[in-house]
């Protein structure tokens, strides 16, 4: 069953509507609601990309990364999570 990319992007606007409110609201490091929304985001963000695929073909130009994937590629890639990096334009 595929899912309409609007009914799946008002989901996606939702999500990142109640990440804004709960990190406005943070009581600290760690705190469950922040993750918990941070998670909604993901989560939502990718059906709303499955859904634009499907209908459209078509992708965005945004990716959701693993955390543990990030760490394991740091590792072997050397990158220090303190350098600064640099975006560079052409």
């Amino acid at each position: 069953m595929s899912i309409d990319p609007r009914v799946a992007l008002q989901s996606l606007t939702t999500a990142l509507e109640e990440h804004l409110i709960a990190a406005s609201n943070r009581r600290g490091d760690g705190d469950p609601a922040v993750e918990a929304a941070f998670f909604a985001v993901a989560d939502a963000f990718e059906v709303y990309e499955d859904a634009i695929y499907e209908a459209y073909s078509e992708v965005t130009p945004l990716q959701v990364f693993d955390d543990e994937e990030d760490e394991d590629e740091d590792e072997e890639s050397g990158v220090d999570d303190d350098e600064d990096l640099e975006i560079v334009e052409d």
